[in-house]
């Protein structure tokens, strides 16, 4: 499976913020909001990933993570003129998933849960059609809402409702089979001009292949795209942070972790880093695995 790291748009929700930045490379705690997204992918053992973002924020995302190589990854980048919608990744995407499944994430996405990484293999092993995962919010106005029976079936999908059938919002995160990108192309614009990232779930629902996989009690997410959104995520992963004694979303440990580095190249990141407590983590957890 390959991976689609969507960090576009241009941030209108957290301005002025987002003027001279990405909201994408914002702090949140002591990293980079793209780090959240991008660690999801590594943790489901994708390696192969393509970026994408505005025309003026690619510069500075490739600055941060270049091409990869360093964590083990192999990062390709796109740009998405105008936000055209999230069904426009796959488009633009199309050359390098080749007809391979996708995992598609969004840039502003924030997942924390006991179990995560054991979920996300388990359900990127063998995608028949698209995997979507619902949570529990209490203004399910604000997303894309699927209603499901009392067996757990997806029945529907409805985008912002007036009314809204049930609370379970669908996230950020999809896994789609190799027949997405001729979906994606087949759409037709919205009202609002942008090829909607529902009308490919609906697509898939309609065959009778769209699964819902809920991201109940015990789990966290957090759409991080407005300033008090932003603020909690930074809240959230400082507290757990500071009792746990462990880094969330810390990329050169899952790498090390994940085998995609060893634990020299891991404690040369870290030495880069030496300064901030970020780096110290790093170089502590680098040396833990040369000690065993």
């Amino acid at each position: 499976m390959k991976g689609i790291l969507l960090a576009g748009g241009r941030g209108t929700r957290l301005l002025p913020a987002t003027l001279a930045v990405s909201k994408q490379l914002l702090p949140v705690n002591d990293k980079p909001l793209v780090y959240f997204p991008l660690s999801v992918l590594m943790l489901a053992g994708i390696r192969d990933i393509l970026l994408i973002s505005t025309p003026q924020d690619l510069p500075q995302v490739r600055r941060l993570l270049g091409d990869g190589s360093r964590l083990g990854l192999r990062l390709t980048y796109a740009e998405q003129a105008e936000p055209n919608g999230i069904a426009e990744a796959l488009v633009l995407g199309a050359d390098h998933l080749g007809g391979e499944p996708v995992a598609l994430i969004l840039g502003d996405n924030v997942f924390h849960g006991y179990n995560f990484q054991e979920l996300l293999r388990e359900e990127c092993r063998a995608v028949d059609g698209c995997v979507l995962f619902g949570y529990p919010v209490h203004d399910p106005h604000r997303y894309g809402i699927a209603e499901t029976d009392a067996g757990g079936r997806l029945l529907s999908i409805e985008e912002k409702p007036e009314r809204p059938r049930s609370n379970r919002a669908i996230v950020g995160l999809y896994l789609y089979d190799g027949d997405v990108v001729d979906i994606a192309k087949n759409l037709t614009p919205s009202a609002r001009g942008e090829l909607e990232i529902t009308d490919v779930n609906r697509a898939y629902l309609e065959q009778g292949r769209a699964k819902l996989v809920d991201l109940g009690r015990g789990f966290a997410w957090l759409d991080a795209g407005t300033p008090d959104s932003l603020l909690q995520a930074g809240q959230y992963v400082q507290l757990l942070e500071r009792r746990q004694g462990v880094r969330i979303a810390c990329l050169e440990e899952i790498a090390l972790r994940m085998g995609y580095i060893d634990a020299e190249a891991c404690h040369r990141l870290g030495v880069e880093l030496e300064k901030s407590t970020y780096g110290q983590y790093v170089i502590s957890v680098a040396e833990q695995f040369m000690n065993r």
